[in-house]
């Protein structure tokens, strides 16, 4: 090691005084950035952090509070936008299942039957009234469905088609002879005896789901 610097020392003596100083310099330079050079740039580095640190967790805290307050008055936008889409709702509903009702009142035999002249008819004219009149009824309530949930609408179709089947169904046991007045009294006795139908399934089905709004 000695021998080096002696070496190195021998160098520089022969050179010239501004190549020394030249030299001097740079290798002033190099030892400055290769031993204080580190810590210099770490020391800048943590100064830094000390700053950027706190700024990033105020900004944080800030973007947090600011995400719950906005999602907070979106839900609370939300919820008043469904409490006047069901205020103006409702009565549609309401009326809905207050004109469902009626068609299931109106598709029952006996009502169905009352204002017909059955003397003047014969048990096909009779068929044939009752399957026109259901028809009538439901096309004209089949915009309603969209009020109701899918499980009343399709109870209240049960309904339709079990009246349909039972009315021709009660049509074909019917004896050749008989009259449009016995086949029309066969109807109301039969129906009234089958307990619990499809169209009281479905009336029922209205009923809790109009007395859920309230």
């Amino acid at each position: 090691m000695h021998y080096r610097l002696r070496v190195l020392d021998g160098f520089l003596t022969g050179l010239t005084p501004i190549v020394r100083e030249k030299l001097d310099i740079h290798l002033c330079m190099s030892i400055f950035f290769c031993n204080f050079a580190p810590k210099f740039i770490w020391a800048i580095m943590i100064e830094i952090l000390k700053y950027c640190v706190p700024a990033l967790c105020v900004l944080l805290a800030t973007w947090i509070v600011m995400h719950k307050f906005y999602k907070s008055e979106a839900e609370k936008r939300l919820w008043e936008l469904k409490r006047l889409s069901q205020k103006e709702i409702s009565p549609l509903r309401m009326r809905a299942y207050e004109r469902l009702s009626l068609l299931l009142e109106r598709t029952t035999p006996e009502h169905m039957l009352i204002e017909l002249n059955l003397g003047e008819m014969t048990i096909l004219q009779v068929q044939q009234h009752l399957m026109r009149t259901i028809r009538m009824e439901y096309d004209h309530n089949l915009s309603q469905q969209i009020y109701v949930s899918d499980q009343v609408w399709d109870a209240i179709l049960a309904a339709r088609d079990q009246m349909v089947a039972f009315i021709n169904a009660m049509a074909q046991q019917m004896p050749p002879e008989s009259t449009a007045l016995e086949y029309a009294k066969i109807l109301i006795t039969a129906y009234k005896s089958n307990g619990q139908t499809a169209n009281d399934n479905a009336m029922l089905a209205l009923r809790q789901e109009a007395r859920s709004l309230l």
